[in-house]
Formats: structure tokens, C-alpha cells, sequence
């Protein structure tokens, strides 16, 4: 038996396919059913007494769904006798891991207490929202970065000219560096305010001199696209050429796509951490770079 498995989740099966192909890993044969009322059954046809699994399942909408899955996944696997690593590439609750307003439920806590309670061991995603979020894990937890590999597709696919990489906001301004870092551009960052009853957001660009230059706007994710959508109708307004966003996890959600195409982007750049249509860069490849660094 090998000693080192992947689990496909049912969010996850083209991404589990690539990443276990990249470590040379097989996968667990499991069949997989859904119910009419969305529950999921698991049958596991192999033994993994002995094991170490890696179980790979994002947790994008529909968020509690996902979650659910691996939660059954990883009891199962853990009740068998195998050792599981979850290998969540974009975390569901990953930006609530603190109480922003009185009463708020610290959510990331709780997935955390959910995960060690279903046998998980440790724990590996794609650039979580805030490393703050990793000391709510009891286990193991580890962020791997995929700006890298956005940069590289940039550079490799577009030919801008003298680029400057925005911040939409200060949350976002480390990895805006760093992506400017390794680019060779101008850094600059917006300052945001968002109401946290509304959720209405605003953004002011301070002195920028970056009429006629193209922009890259860097973000660990698109939800909605508020944020991003702010930022680009005031770089229109500094009369910039091209407006490129790049983000690792685009939820993409409603018709956050056609509204920030007619904010002025031109192009939205994201990762496979979540699968659809402008899912470009393969964010496999520094998972499983550090995964092979990786002892269970």
C-alpha cells in the first residue's frame, strides 16, 4: 500500500487530478452520490489504515456545502486509520477571524474546531485573507503564497506598458508589494473604507501620477468585486490605459464580472483555487512545491 494518498473532494476533482499528478500521488477510489436534497454519501472502496491523506477540497460557494464534504471525508478517513492533511486551497470563513462588531461569531475559529474534531491533522490553503487567521488553528496550518505564479502568467501573457501595481486597500498592500516585488513596478495603494453594517465601500487614490500607464490591481480575492470595482472607476478617472486585476481566489459571484467590465477592467486574472472562467493560473504548482517539503 503507498503510504501517501490524495482524496479528491467533490469541489476539488480537477485540482486533486493536477496536484496528485505534480507529487506523483495516487487517488482513493471513492463513489460519491448526491441526494435530491444536496446530502452527500461517501463509499470508500480501498484501505487507508496507515495512511497519509491528502484531502483536498476548496470551500467556495455554496461554502457550507463544501465544508460538509470534507468534514465527512475527514471523519471517515481519520476513523480508518489514516493521518489527514487537509488541503484547502481557498478557505471558506477565512475573513471573519475576528469580531469586527460586537455579537460577531468568530467564524474561522469554529472551522478550525470542526476540522480537528473530524481527525485533521494539518492543514494547507493558497493565501489565506490574513496570516492572523492562522494562529486559530490548533493544528499544523500553513499558507501557501501563489502570487508568484500570477506574476509570472502577467509577465509572460501581457505586454504592458511601464505597469504600476495597485492596492485597492491596506489589507491587500503586502501582497501588492510583494507581486510589485517581483515584477519590477511601482507600487501604490489605495485607502478603503467600508461601512460594516451596510457594506457599502469607498476608496481614495490619493496623488497619483499614472495617467496613460497600465494598472495592475492585486487582491487575494473577488467576491462581489466592490472593492476592486471602486478602485477601477477612480483609476479611470486618473486617465490610466489598461486596467489588469489579478486576485488567487475569484469567486466571481452574481454579476460581479459585467460590473466590473463596465467599471473600465479589461481583464481579471485568477487562479484555480476556484474553478470558472477567468480561473487562468494554476495555483498546483507552489502547493505541491511545498507539499513535497512536507513530513506527515
Amino acid at each position: 500500500m503507498t503510504d501517501r494518498l490524495v482524496f479528491a473532494g467533490p469541489a476539488s476533482k480537477e485540482f486533486a487530478k493536477a496536484l496528485a499528478h505534480r507529487l506523483n500521488l495516487p487517488t482513493i477510489s471513492v463513489e460519491i452520490k448526491e441526494f435530491l436534497d444536496t446530502e452527500t454519501k461517501y463509499r470508500f472502496l480501498e484501505n487507508v489504515d496507515g495512511s497519509n491523506v491528502l484531502l483536498v477540497q476548496s470551500t467556495y460557494p455554496p461554502v457550507d456545502k463544501n465544508y460538509m464534504q470534507l468534514f465527512l471525508a475527514a471523519h471517515h478517513l481519520s476513523q480508518e486509520g489514516a493521518k489527514v492533511h487537509a488541503v484547502i486551497p481557498y478557505l471558506g470563513y477565512a475573513r471573519q477571524d475576528k469580531p469586527f462588531l460586537s455579537g460577531e461569531v468568530v467564524s474561522l475559529g469554529v472551522v478550525s474546531h470542526l476540522l480537528k474534531s473530524c481527525g485533521v491533522v494539518r492543514v494547507t490553503t493558497v493565501d489565506i485573507h490574513s496570516a492572523e487567521g492562522l494562529a486559530l488553528f490548533a493544528m499544523p496550518t500553513y499558507s501557501v503564497s501563489a502570487i508568484p505564479s500570477l506574476v509570472s502568467y502577467v509577465k509572460k501573457n501581457l505586454n504592458l506598458s511601464s505597469p504600476v501595481v495597485v492596492s485597492p486597500d491596506f489589507g491587500s498592500s503586502k501582497r501588492t508589494e510583494a507581486f510589485a516585488a517581483l515584477y519590477g513596478a511601482q507600487h501604490l495603494q489605495f485607502a478603503k473604507e467600508r461601512n460594516r453594517n451596510t457594506g457599502e465601500v469607498k476608496v481614495e487614490t490619493g496623488k497619483m501620477d499614472i495617467e496613460g500607464r497600465d494598472v495592475i490591481i492585486v487582491d487575494d480575492m473577488i467576491s462581489t468585486g466592490g472593492t476592486i470595482r471602486a478602485a477601477a472607476m477612480k483609476l479611470k478617472e486618473a486617465r490610466v490605459k489598461r486596467i489588469i486585476v489579478t486576485c488567487v481566489h475569484a469567486l466571481m459571484l452574481g454579476d460581479s464580472e459585467e460590473r466590473l467590465m463596465e467599471a473600465g477592467v479589461d481583464e481579471i486574472i485568477g487562479t484555480n483555487t476556484v474553478p470558472n472562467r477567468v480561473s487562468k493560473v494554476d495555483a498546483t504548482e507552489p502547493l505541491s512545491a511545498y507539499l513535497k517539503t512536507v513530513s506527515e
